[in-house]
């Protein structure tokens, strides 16, 4: 039991929860109410909003920002820190959240998600600060995602396994369905957007032919599986096992993906299963954030095939030094 336990972190996760059945809801009736399509804006990323980006944003701002559980809020979709509601009361943690991962692919009806990222507060007196949103990964007190697919799903951790639940539509709660989420060491999938392969270090091309079985050195043949929203390709290559990378490159040279949005709270809960994530280099865990956007490129999965990646892409480097 945990005595010192004060609930605020549970119900934090209630507000997430709510949230994730507004969003549901909203996912499920895309075609049948005036969601789908673009906002006509850009967010700070420079990518253009669509509508249900816009209101997942403000569905979970409103779910969280005034429970009294955070202090501060930052969004994938805003510039900086979200202030909370006027005579809001301050809470004891931070929240990131990246409320529509994927939604370019809303209008074609693939799936997509919502992702979030946990830190207990260390600034001191008022609201929140900039301090408690740059925290590193291995900080983090809990973090999950939500995919809106066939069923919707949470899948969070708070650093002592993973935890799978399911929206049963029925009585509209999440229930648990795997307590103890574990991948496969080695899998089965390699995930990346090969329309990139020009623009790779030649490390990552050859990860690639030996995944394909084109180098007759390496025995790591694997099937082919890119759906282009992270949270997806993350979930099924966590059940299935198998590794997602998005390598930085000649146009890229930090990769696309946001380490505070995206990278950190997945690589929390890849760790939390048995798997592994980096940068190709360095765990993202132990990334200290500069900036509230900043990217990184990421290889995340299987705990087995990190290691491949990033062994063949440092042999490879050496080899051409």
């Amino acid at each position: 039991m945990h005595p010192e336990a004060t609930g605020e972190l549970t119900n934090l996760l209630y507000d997430i929860a709510l949230a994730a059945k507004v969003i549901s809801g909203h996912v499920r009736r895309a075609g049948l109410l005036d969601v789908l399509g673009s906002a006509g804006e850009t967010n700070v990323q420079g990518e253009v909003q669509q509508k249900l980006d816009v209101i997942a944003n403000e569905t979970i701002k409103r779910s969280v920002g005034y429970g009294g559980r955070v202090c501060v809020m930052a969004s994938e979709e805003d510039e900086g820190p979200i202030p909370l509601p006027e005579n809001s009361h301050p809470g004891k943690y931070a929240l990131l959240f990246d409320p529509l991962d994927g939604s370019s692919n809303i209008d074609v009806n693939v799936s997509i998600g919502t992702i979030f990222s946990i830190h207990r507060r260390v600034s001191t007196g008022g609201n929140g600060a900039m301090e408690d949103l740059l925290q590193a990964g291995r900080k983090q007190v809990a973090a999950g995602y939500v995919i809106y697919g066939s069923s919707t799903v949470l899948v969070y951790t708070y650093g002592r396994g993973v935890h799978c639940f399911t929206l049963d539509p029925t009585i509209g709660e999440f229930r648990l369905h795997d307590p103890h989420a574990k991948t496969p060491p080695i899998g089965k999938y390699y995930s990346i957007n090969e329309s990139n392969y020009a623009r790779w270090a030649e490390g990552y091309r050859r990860v690639v032919r030996c995944f394909k079985g084109i180098d007759p050195e390496a025995n790591e043949r694997k099937n082919a599986r890119y759906i282009g929203s992270l949270v997806a390709d993350f979930h099924r290559n966590l059940i299935a096992g198998g590794v997602f990378m998005y390598p930085g490159d000649t146009k890229n040279p930090n990769g696309k993906l946001r380490l505070l949005y995206e990278a950190a709270p997945l690589a929390f809960i890849a760790e939390q299963a048995g798997g592994a994530a980096s940068n190709g280099a360095t765990p993202i865990l132990d990334l200290v954030p500069e900036s509230l956007h900043q990217r990184t490129p990421l290889v995340i999965g299987s705990r087995d095939d990190v290691r491949f990646v990033e062994e063949t892409v440092a042999q490879t480097a050496v080899s051409a030094a």
